[in-house]
């Protein structure tokens, strides 16, 4: 998101060519490795998903029943990766039973999106001609 006085830097495009020039390959290289340890960890794209189809936080209950074959402590573990990584907000509620919800901080809401942009990308280019 660009806000005043902050420049962004974009990849410019040239007659549907991408041109990397100006860019350091070790630094975007960085910054891949960064992304692909925040969201291809097993489990963690999939508990995106409730959350961005909803405005509600979701229940660490409800991500159990959602995510089939995950067991407690792997969703409760990328539950606290996600937390840490500031893409979620957890708030925990003083109840008996105990009541966790979470739900995405704006920095995880741009992550989403940028996540749909790139299923949608995969979608478009995946169909046979």
């Amino acid at each position: 998101m660009e806000t005043k006085g902050q420049e962004v830097n974009r990849l410019p495009m040239i007659k549907n060519e991408c041109n990397f020039e100006g860019y350091d390959a070790s630094t975007l290289m960085k910054e891949t490795a960064k992304v692909r340890k925040l969201i291809t960890k097993r489990g963690t794209m999939e508990m995106l998903i409730p959350l961005c189809c909803s405005t509600n936080p979701v229940r660490h209950k409800e991500f159990r029943q959602l995510l089939k074959g995950f067991s407690s402590k792997t969703l409760s573990r990328r539950l606290k990766e996600l937390e840490k990584g500031g893409i979620l907000e957890r708030q925990a509620y003083n109840e008996i039973p105990p009541r966790v919800e979470y739900k995405l901080t704006a920095k995880g809401q741009e992550l989403v999106e940028s996540i749909i942009n790139l299923l949608q990308w995969m979608r478009k280019w995946s169909k046979s001609k």
